[in-house]
């Protein structure tokens, strides 16, 4: 959503990055280029020239003057001043003292407020709750049935004593889910209500009815992202008639240029609260403000990233695997294939690609990548046999063609896969053997420890002779004894001042008596 706003500061940015000290045009000029940027992104006036300003006043001012890196300064400031539009700190949900905390949904039709109230209700879920969906929505044709199916989705329960369509009074099904709750022991209840396609006083009095019948803990204003400066005044309008304590933004995988999200806290003064990012019920989280504002400098969100892989991968599955990658034994296809499925489940590459810092320099690359390469190798990999599965090797022409039929791919692309993971092992051989990187496991120092641990205890002999032999070797006549230390010449065991000559091969020395 915000790619158009994140390529203009870049850009901005980067013309920034070749000047040793910013003079006040240096400034202006800036300034003026973030000023089209937010414009473009559709952010609302008032919010531009309050944001540009504070920009131009802080660049201005000591912090930057007496920088060592004035460019990276205005960046910082920038990465500030989005923060703080976006709302400063990260807004939690309030629970109430006693149980059941009630959260009423408001918003125009359309905004998704219905598929948000199980996305909330499965997040709730998540948090170890025990949330109640209450479908009080009965004007909009089919709203509790969809409801009804969202809620079984998420694995929550829902309270729809009303058909809809029409039928039924909202306020008091609204009024009833409380004691409903209490009853099945509820600990949240999400009130979905109706909405309308525009602004009209009977929406807003079945809105506030609502609101007085069930004195709600919270009131979260849904909107689309992708109205644009529309969101600032539907936004201004539910704040005046209804009132509401923090914000929803839906639809944010969108390709809305994302000034929504930068205009509705700065005109409310209420904070987003949540975001929805995808049309999946996992596809929501809590709304961070530093993370977002991250994202749009192209700063990436390694945060997310991480919460995202606690919330997939099993704590003693993943510690195996890190096992069997760092001794590069053992890794076969079956873990290949598994470990692609766990990052499957995270969401789809372009997004996780997309949190990387720096990744929105090379986003043509990524919308080329495609989640149905991953669905290909998975099905060549499941067209394998499990004794294929543990040794690649044996996988010749006859049986490569069998998988390629099997899975409806090319031989070819049977070869690369298995090419690659062959590539792939090598590689981790390497790392678990240090690749004589002084420190890496395997490698020099531990090399130079067993030498020292296989060397301690031992008396070296002042005759090089008796010092090649080794331990218990008495003269160079001994046969036997003398063929062992030849043999180990080799590895490196030469004592101070001995070399060998070149191309000079121990294992072929013929001793006396052999």
């Amino acid at each position: 959503m915000f790619e158009t706003l994140s390529d203009r500061l870049t850009s901005v940015f980067s013309s920034l990055r070749s000047k040793g000290r910013l003079s006040d045009a240096d400034i202006d000029a800036t300034c003026r280029e973030i000023r089209i940027a937010l414009l473009e992104a559709d952010v609302a006036l008032p919010v531009v020239k309050t944001f540009v300003a504070q920009v131009k006043e802080r660049a201005r001012g000591a912090e930057v003057s007496q920088a060592l890196n004035p460019a990276q300064q205005v960046v910082k400031i920038v990465n500030d001043e989005l923060i703080e539009i976006l709302g400063g700190e990260t807004r939690r949900l309030r629970y109430a003292k006693t149980p059941p905390t009630v959260i009423m949904l408001a918003g125009l039709q359309g905004a998704g407020k219905t598929t948000l109230a199980g996305k909330l209700a499965r997040w709730l879920r998540e948090q170890n709750h025990t949330p109640l969906l209450v479908a009080a929505d009965l004007q909009r044709p089919n709203a509790v049935q969809q409801l009804s199916v969202v809620a079984e989705r998420a694995g929550v329960a829902v309270y729809a004593p009303e058909p809809g369509n029409g039928v039924g009074d909202p306020i008091a099904v609204a009024r009833q889910s409380i004691d409903h709750a209490r009853r099945q022991q509820h600990d949240v209840v999400i009130i979905d209500t109706a909405g309308r396609l525009g602004i009209d006083q009977e929406l807003m009095k079945q809105a506030a009815d609502i609101r007085d019948a069930v004195t709600p803990d919270e009131v979260l204003f849904v909107v689309d992202a992708m109205i644009g400066q529309d969101a600032v005044s539907t936004a201004q309008a539910f704040m005046d008639g209804v009132g509401f304590d923090g914000v929803v933004l839906t639809k944010l995988d969108g390709d809305a240029r994302g000034g929504a999200a930068l205009s509705v806290r700065h005109i409310t003064g209420k904070p987003i609260m949540f975001a929805s990012t995808g049309e999946k019920l996992e596809d929501f989280d809590a709304f961070h403000p530093d993370r977002m504002a991250s994202r749009i400098l192209d700063m990436g969100d390694i945060l997310t990233l991480i919460e995202q892989a606690q919330k997939t991968f099993d704590e003693e599955q993943a510690a195996k695997m890190a096992g069997k990658l760092t001794s590069g034994e053992g890794f076969t296809l079956e873990d290949f294939l598994e470990q692609m499925m766990m990052v499957r489940k995270m969401g789809p590459i372009k997004n996780l690609l997309g949190m990387m810092p720096g990744m929105g320099q090379m986003r043509d690359q990524i919308n080329q990548v495609d989640d149905r390469d991953l669905d290909r190798i998975a099905a060549i990999i499941r067209s394998m046999t499990p004794g294929e599965r543990q040794d690649p090797k044996i996988i010749k022409g006859s049986r490569r063609e069998r998988i390629a039929k099997g899975s409806g791919v090319t031989v070819t692309e049977v070869n690369n896969l298995v090419v690659r993971f062959f590539e792939a092992q090598k590689m981790m051989k390497r790392m678990a053997g240090g690749m004589g990187i002084p420190g890496m496991p395997g490698g020099r120092k531990a090399a130079k420890a067993a030498q020292k641990k296989a060397a301690k205890g031992r008396r070296v002999s002042g005759d090089p002779r008796k010092a090649a032999l080794g331990k218990g070797a008495k003269t160079p006549d001994a046969g036997p004894d003398m063929s062992g230390a030849l043999g180990n010449l080799g590895a490196g065991q030469l004592p101070p001042g001995l070399e060998l000559p070149p191309g000079f091969d121990p294992s072929k020395f013929k001793l006396p008596g052999q």
